[in-house]
């Protein structure tokens, strides 16, 4: 199966009404009513065009993005110590 390669925008917005048109642009995961701002998901190849797009829109303050797909998600295993391990006694 080949998954096509998706980045996060956050999109911070003035008010809530217009959330309906920022379905238009990608694939919205969540709101924030308080904060105001979305979170929409896009496929790498077409990001700059939606970014731009996103930030010429009259309700969009500013537009982020998520670093996550260039964080390493692989991590060192640490070795354990053993002397803090059998450090707890079980009884008396």
């Amino acid at each position: 199966m080949l998954r096509t390669k998706r980045q996060g925008l956050i999109v911070w917005f003035k008010q809530m009404k217009n959330v309906k048109q920022l379905k238009r642009h990608g694939h919205l995961i969540s709101v924030s009513r308080k904060l105001r701002y979305a979170v929409i998901y896009v496929d790498q190849d077409q990001l700059e065009d939606r970014v731009q797009k996103l930030e010429r829109l009259p309700f969009v303050t500013k537009v982020d993005r998520s670093y996550k797909p260039f964080i390493k998600q692989e991590f060192d295993k640490t070795k354990i110590d053993e002397a803090k391990e059998y450090d707890y006694k079980m009884g008396i």
